[in-house]
């Protein structure tokens, strides 16, 4: 059967927006259509596929723990997982991760442990105070705690307890903290969002408000996380450590994976007061370990600051050229460009037509977020690309 696009259209739901193309084949930062047309891929699997398509580490890696242990459940211990858990706590600043299956899953235990920090420490405070532009997942609680209307207002009356102030503005948070709140939750740079970077004393501020409160700060780490910004934690680059960090995307390098982690002090689940069936499984777990242990032996967090201040300089370059280019920002390999009318799609079938993945990110904006294993060869393509995609579509 051919045409896939026709069966996606007769039997699944029609929920996401899908650019015309079927992707058969991936291999670094490269992928393949149906028809055998070669793609040099920005976007990554939405900042996932942070080592590349198939690297042959966690290909490797999948496949052993395929033909050996699969699944057993958190009744029991497994090697992968202790593997994971131990990679995580002794490269970060926190003590103790539990790994579940997805980002939102990581973001969803994150709050709950807030919750119960709360409920057990803070006389039952239950509140978290997010940002605008934020984004924490599509659960219905997530929905909530996700700052931006459009994807709240389908969803009405929206889960309590969270309340959303402007990004990079200490004193809003300021302002917003009552008796209730347990935590602040907060991106270090807002991917989803528009690629939004604070101030640079914006996190340290907020740590200092919440240790005079007595509230944690969670960091949400899902797109930042495992090298995207240029270290192995987004954190490491603003001073500050959380009390509690939510990670995925680029943790598996493809594989379905999340984990949240905390400080000691902050662990108060009672056995049995949180789980999961699939989360932290042999399988996964042996995926993400590869990937984590390659990220941190290789220093792919170092090629990924390197590659990105390479990256920002050559989009520097074409909003010199084009007049109607208005920003361009990012931090590694997160990276925004910005423009002053609603062209992000033109420009993004522009760039497919030209054999470059792209992400718009607004009508106004396209979001770059290769694989961590690039290199400035790649970028001088994708730029090449891009600038005749842009030409194109301001002469149209």
């Amino acid at each position: 059967m051919s045409n896939w696009q026709e069966l996606e259209s007769k039997y699944f739901m029609q929920i996401s927006p899908r650019t015309p193309l079927t992707l058969v084949k991936g291999k670094g930062a490269r992928v393949w259509d149906d028809s055998g047309k070669e793609y040099l891929d920005f976007v990554a699997g939405w900042a996932v596929n942070s080592l590349g398509h198939c690297p042959p580490v966690v290909a490797d890696a999948v496949a052993e723990q395929a033909n050996t242990l699969i699944q057993t459940s958190n009744q029991y211990y497994t090697v992968p997982q202790l593997q994971l858990a131990q990679i995580l706590v002794e490269n970060s600043c926190l003590d103790r991760v539990y790994i579940g299956n997805s980002g939102l899953e990581a973001n969803e235990g994150a709050v709950k442990l807030a919750r119960r920090y709360g409920s057990l420490k803070r006389k039952g405070a239950y509140e978290v105070i997010t940002t605008f532009n934020s984004f924490h997942g599509r659960s219905l609680a997530m929905t909530a705690a996700t700052g931006q209307e459009r994807f709240q207002k389908p969803y009405i009356p929206l889960t309590p307890g969270f309340k959303s102030v402007a990004f990079n503005d200490v004193e809003a948070i300021r302002m917003a903290t009552t008796d209730k709140t347990c935590a602040v939750m907060l991106e270090p740079v807002q991917g989803e969002g528009g690629v939004n970077i604070p101030d640079d004393n914006y996190l340290s501020e907020v740590r200092k408000w919440c240790d005079q409160k007595g509230i944690l700060l969670i960091l949400d780490e899902i797109q930042t996380g495992i090298g995207r910004l240029g270290t192995l934690f987004g954190y490491e680059q603003y001073g500050v450590e959380p009390d509690i960090m939510t990670l995925a995307k680029g943790l598996g390098s493809g594989v379905p994976v999340g984990a949240f982690m905390a400080k000691d002090n902050v662990c108060v689940f009672a056995p049995g007061e949180h789980g999961s069936t699939f989360g932290g499984n042999a399988l996964t777990s042996a995926a993400a370990y590869a990937t984590v242990k390659y990220v941190i032996d290789n220093d792919i967090a170092g090629n990924a600051r390197k590659v990105g201040e390479y990256f920002i300089a050559r989009l520097e370059e074409l909003k010199n050229k084009y007049r109607f280019v208005t920003d361009v920002r990012g931090r590694g390999l997160l990276l925004a460009i910005e423009f002053n009318s609603d062209i992000g799609q033109d420009l993004l079938n522009a760039c497919l037509e030209r054999g470059l993945l792209v992400n718009r990110l607004k009508p106004n904006a396209l979001r770059f977020m290769p694989s961590l294993i690039i290199g400035n060869e790649e970028v001088d393509q994708a730029i090449d690309i891009l600038d005749r995609a842009l030409g194109s579509v301001v002469g149209a």
